[in-house]
């Protein structure tokens, strides 16, 4: 099994899977343990349909490249779902539900009657749970992955003190100055970015798992926000690439598989948490 794990490294296409799958959970998993604590743990899934509408647009409209439909639609829901505050008259949970069944049945509404696709099904199956498109990403692709990714994290650790300041107390932050306004706004531009990148990775039906299962796990092995953000990072990567490397040996569905391995991880974490008494 390793000996034709090594043979399939050998190619560019898988190098370039495993260079996307690490960035993207590691991305994901550094904002998975602010939503957990602000109780947004269900906007990667709202956010996700979103981005499932948006595509269904651009592959009515032909767009060559649908990230320049699909990114913008996206951090915009984003914005609004976090941003609007105690001044939206729907708010949490309720806003993330009315956005996500909204903009996923418009999707697939518009896909079946503009479409001129002869496989809708499985079009439509592809972006809800994934595919093999994370197996034959382009160099551009690729390159804009990394960029993102490195934005994403130096923005992270340059803003660290200020998103643990707005994540555990946003009221005792804005009196201290800080202008939350601004730092929530930022965090949903980058949730938006995380989740566009990692469709191609788990589908639009899955993301909540990659965002949310790394934080739930080292939640119970960890007490201190740097230290449950620090593991999660760990724990994400090795759940993303655990995942792809059993998706290509055994010809399983990606995103399926890389959701299976979070749950399996979080599962031995809470199992730990509770014996060990970590938690």
């Amino acid at each position: 099994m390793l000996a034709k794990l090594g043979m399939y490294l050998q190619y560019e296409f898988v190098q370039n899977a495993v260079i996307v799958c690490v960035l993207v959970a590691l991305c994901s998993s550094l904002l998975g343990v602010t939503l957990v604590l602000k109780r947004f743990s269900f906007i990667g899934d709202g956010l996700s349909h979103v981005a499932f509408g948006a595509m269904a647009i651009a592959a009515i409209a032909n767009l060559s490249n649908d990230m320049l439909l699909v990114l913008p639609i996206t951090i915009f829901a984003a914005v609004v779902l976090l941003s609007s505050g105690q001044r939206a008259k729907v708010k949490g949970d309720a806003a993330i539900a009315v956005i996500s069944v909204t903009a996923l049945a418009f999707g697939y509404l518009f896909m079946n009657v503009f479409s001129s696709s002869s496989n809708l099904s499985g079009d439509v199956c592809t972006t809800l749970f994934g595919s093999t498109s994370i197996l034959t990403l382009n160099p551009n692709e690729v390159q804009l992955c990394i960029a993102l990714a490195i934005v994403v994290v130096m923005v992270f650790i340059v803003l660290y003190n200020r998103i643990f300041a707005v994540t555990f107390d946003e009221t005792f932050a804005k009196a201290t100055g800080t202008n939350t306004g601004a730092h929530n706004l930022l965090i949903a531009v980058i949730i938006a970015v995380i989740i566009v990148l990692a469709m191609k990775l788990v589908g639009s039906l899955l993301i909540t798992a990659l965002v949310i299962f790394p934080a739930l796990s080292s939640m119970r092995l960890c007490k201190s926000f740097k230290s449950v953000t620090i593991v999660a990072a760990v724990l994400s990567v090795i759940g993303a690439s655990v995942g792809l490397f059993a998706s290509i040996l055994f010809g399983t569905p990606v995103g399926s598989t890389i959701v299976a391995a979070d749950f399996v991880i979080f599962f031995v974490c809470s199992v730990l948490g509770r014996v060990l008494g970590w938690a």
